[in-house]
């Protein structure tokens, strides 16, 4: 686990404030102020309930604010905390391990127990990698096994969404959440109501075809301390996974690694078992706090941005990518996990014209209540943008947004 130490706050959040109530008269980039602006107002979207922040990187400079510390419900950019959290507390060459032990003894060829499939919480775990764990099984020698394939899902605890989800969110928008789910909890094409025992099941299934004879039926269940590890798996590095939960807006990826972070203890423990929810995010508001990121009004419930008690600020969202852009160790690595204007992930399809065409990078959010937008232009500014409504026009909200950054670009 990286060392994480408290850095100076980066944005002059007095003057920040000041913008976002217009106590300040303009200064020499009032031009710049106006059109961003102008750019946010749009039909169907209430002033009142957005918020827009943009500060030069080069100087730290607030160019503009609007409702800053405004506390809105963030959708995906809630992401970007998480992404921040974790870089800083695992680092980006951090691997998920998934193993098998081994309950049991080994006599000649014949594993005389159970084998327990351990699970660490990795998202990207598939049945090809399960195939490699059996062919590693059969490998060391055993061609039977007595007792079963047990998944053990223990590293977490059995919560499968997050506090403040809506009930549809359960299958639609993330898949049930599981220390052990092979292929994102999918069975045969089906979702698995029961990811480690479908995980269970894949390995049982691998280790027949490699030819591993197994006698008792696939179940559930925790391994012992003393079970010693008879083949490993590791994920690939964090900084990968990050681009791929950052890139299309992954909730299942965002949801297991923050109980990752709790799980792991990263600064916000909590008594008791910390493979949570609860634990996760508690790590991530410490790990912001001593990143010097303002946490009036934040609060952090799940991974996503799916909870309806999930709360961020403009300044929140632009002092975390302001901390992401001075820590070498973070930069590349969330950088690399946006989404590029008009090229790739969720911005594939927005701002696809020049200036902001390849310049903007940045991570989206959207629900029925919210939409929002917070990244990088030009590596001169960072900025977000939250907008929340009931209802709320997606569509306005975006055309905000693309125009907002677009000025931006064009500077």
């Amino acid at each position: 686990m990286r060392g994480v130490h408290r850095r100076p706050v980066f944005v002059s959040f007095l003057c920040l404030l000041a913008l976002a109530a217009a106590a300040a008269a303009p200064a020499a980039d009032a031009p710049l102020a106006s059109r961003l602006a102008e750019a946010l107002a749009v039909p169907h979207v209430a002033p009142a309930s957005t918020a827009g922040v943009a500060v030069d990187l080069r100087t730290g400079t607030v160019v503009f604010g609007r409702n800053a510390a405004a506390p809105l419900a963030p959708a995906s950019t809630e992401k970007l905390a998480v992404t921040y959290a974790l870089l800083a507390a695992l680092g980006p060459e951090f691997r998920i391990s998934t193993e098998v032990l081994g309950h049991g003894t080994l006599e000649g060829a014949t594993w005389r127990g159970d084998l327990v499939l351990k699970g660490y919480g990795d998202p990207t775990l598939s049945s090809a990698g399960l195939a490699r764990l059996a062919a590693a099984l059969e490998a060391a020698g055993i061609s039977r096994v007595t007792g079963s394939v047990v998944g053990d899902e223990s590293f977490f605890d059995s919560a499968r969404t997050a506090p403040g989800w809506k009930a549809s969110f359960y299958g639609e928008e993330s898949p049930p959440l599981s220390a052990l789910s092979a292929d994102r909890g999918l069975y045969h094409g089906a979702l698995a109501r029961r990811p480690a025992l479908a995980a269970a099941r894949l390995l049982d299934e691998a280790l027949r075809a490699a030819g591993v004879t197994v006698l008792g039926a696939p179940r559930t269940g925790a391994a012992a301390a003393a079970d010693p590890r008879l083949a490993q798996i590791a994920s690939p590095p964090l900084a990968r996974i990050v681009s791929m939960m950052d890139g299309q807006s992954d909730n299942f990826t965002a949801e297991l690694l923050l109980k990752q972070l709790g799980a792991l203890g990263a600064l916000g423990a909590l008594d008791g078992h910390r493979g949570t929810t609860a634990a996760g995010a508690a790590a991530v508001r410490e790990l912001l706090a001593n990143a010097g990121v303002p946490l009036a009004g934040v609060r952090i419930v799940d991974g996503s941005g799916l909870s309806r008690l999930d709360r961020l600020t403009a300044q929140a969202l632009v002092a975390i990518l302001e901390a992401s852009w001075l820590d070498p160790d973070i930069r590349p690595s969330l950088v690399a996990a946006l989404p590029v204007a008009g090229v790739t992930g969720t911005l594939a399809r927005r701002m696809r014209q020049a200036p902001a065409r390849g310049n903007v990078i940045a991570k989206t959010g959207t629900t029925n209540e919210s939409s929002a937008l917070a990244g990088f232009v030009r590596g001169r500014y960072a900025f977000a943008v939250l907008q929340n409504g009931n209802p709320l026009s997606a569509a306005w909200a975006r055309t905000a947004q693309d125009r907002f950054a677009s000025l931006l670009a064009a500077q």
